[in-house]
């Protein structure tokens, strides 16, 4: 039986079919949280609280199939980093990053049909960024569309420009952390 993923992220979507789980995307209809209406949350409560809101709307409509639902954001020193409004957005947080390590955190929600079981996790790596010139961050976003990407870039996405390692998973920057969502879904593919 295939899941629900709730999530309209082509990565996501990517990660799931290399990986052969069956799925079916539903947009899910919710406000996102942003950091600056919660500034005294933390980063994981934060992704944590927009993975549990999308999971739970789009299990309200599908109260008989699994939802997947996910959410990522980037976290440095004291500023919480989600996708940029526009290049300009973009630049600053890429200048942000240059040179400095940051954390990508992604919270995941796995509800059963009927919402008998649920599962949780909030994954983190962390990153270091290369110290990356004004033109370098440039070519990067004419390279690259960074709007729907925590932190304005992609590290499947010419994302060796940008970063000198990762530390953790490494799917998990990319939107999905693969080490903790396929155990569930071949677990609920056991109980089927």
């Amino acid at each position: 039986m295939r899941i629900i993923l709730a999530s309209t992220s082509p990565r996501r979507a990517d990660l799931l079919r290399e990986s052969g789980v069956n799925y079916q995307v539903v947009k899910p209809e919710v406000e996102e949280w942003v950091a600056a209406d919660f500034p005294e949350m933390a980063p994981g409560d934060l992704a944590r609280g927009n993975a549990m809101l999308k999971a739970k709307e789009v299990a309200g409509r599908y109260p008989k199939k699994p939802v997947l639902a996910a959410d990522t954001l980037v976290a440095c020193e004291s500023r919480i980093l989600g996708k940029p409004a526009n290049e300009r957005g973009a630049k600053e947080m890429l200048g942000w990053l240059s040179g400095r390590t940051h954390e990508v955190i992604t919270a995941v929600i796995f509800i059963l049909p009927q919402g008998k079981k649920l599962r949780e996790a909030v994954v983190r790596t962390r990153v270091k960024f290369r110290e990356l010139s004004e033109e370098s961050i440039s070519s990067y976003l004419r390279e690259v569309e960074v709007m729907d990407k925590a932190g304005a870039y992609a590290l499947q996405d010419g994302g060796d420009q940008l970063v000198e390692w990762v530390e953790g998973s490494r799917s998990n920057v990319i939107g999905l952390p693969m080490e903790i969502v396929l155990p569930w879904c071949e677990e609920w593919g056991e109980e089927v």
